[in-house]
């Protein structure tokens, strides 16, 4: 690995002199850094890059932050698969896989080649209004269909491989990914799914029906789920990141994208430590 990109969030603390030290210690082992422009005046450097170059042209990609800012790179380096070393800087954090720090060992094991590749399914969504596309993204965690700001439920029509399933009444629904079982769908009562199995979550929100539960399905399905009722305000989300507003009829398609992100992780750590740590079982 020769060429590394960093991605950040200027607002994290000290992270003026974190990144000083890591593009310096890099640049020290002849690695060549590429940083975006915002990043680049944290460090007092000329704007260089975009962050479309960043990913064009990274080997690999150094994710300073939470989870939130490991969403946006792997969005950023989806057709690439360019491989990502997350570096937790926010809270909880499920998906950085380091601490700052274990940052400079972590950067050692990977320039030996003592790491491995974690993969993870990512979600393609496409939203049709009038039989016309109006809208499409690609997300690693989830993608939410939820009532706006008034307290009325929505009305939305879900049909798998073309078959009705049901019409749920309820605050919204969330399609995840096993990587998005820890996120928003864990709060609305979803399962936590391991990455390794390549399905689909589905998890009402609120739903008026009790009955209608969580509902796993294979990745391969084609998912539609279409606004049926009056509600303005009703608003397509994709990772919690980016809003799309909906009218009635709307219809978003979902589905696994052909593209998938991939996780810099290392031997002595695994998926069940993750969650053991971060969800605190087996203490107290």
């Amino acid at each position: 690995m020769k060429t590394i990109g960093i991605l950040t969030k200027p607002k994290f603390p000290d992270v003026k002199h974190i990144l000083k030290d890591l593009v310096a210690w890099l640049r020290e082992r002849q690695k060549e850094v590429l940083v975006d422009g915002k990043t680049a005046a944290l460090i007092d450097e000329p704007p260089v890059h975009k962050k479309t170059q960043i990913a064009a042209l990274a080997d690999m990609v150094i994710v300073l932050g939470g989870d939130g800012t490991m969403l946006s790179a792997a969005r950023l380096v989806e057709e690439r698969g360019v491989p990502i070393l997350g570096v937790n800087m926010g809270g909880l954090g499920f998906l950085t896989e380091v601490s700052l720090e274990h940052l400079y060992p972590s950067l050692e094991r990977v320039f030996a080649q003592e790491y491995s590749l974690d993969d993870r399914l990512m979600i393609r969504a496409q939203m049709h209004r009038h039989g016309e596309h109006v809208a499409q993204a690609t997300v690693l965690n989830d993608v939410v269909v939820s009532k706006g700001t008034l307290s009325r439920m929505i009305e939305i029509q879900i049909m798998i491989d073309g078959k009705f399933v049901t019409n749920l009444r309820g605050d919204g629904l969330i399609v995840s990914s096993p990587t998005g079982s820890t996120a928003y769908s864990l709060s609305a009562g979803g399962p936590i799914i391991t990455p390794s199995i390549q399905a689909l979550i589905l998890t009402p929100i609120c739903p008026h029906t009790l009955t209608h539960r969580p509902l796993l399905i294979p990745s391969s399905a084609a998912l539609e789920v279409t606004l049926t009722s009056e509600d303005e305000g009703a608003m397509t989300t994709f990772d919690g990141q980016v809003g799309i507003a909906m009218t009635q009829g709307d219809t978003v398609a979902i589905g696994a994208s052909e593209h998938r992100t991939r996780l810099v992780r290392f031997s002595d750590r695994t998926y069940y430590d993750v969650i053991r740590r971060k969800l605190k079982w087996g203490e107290g």
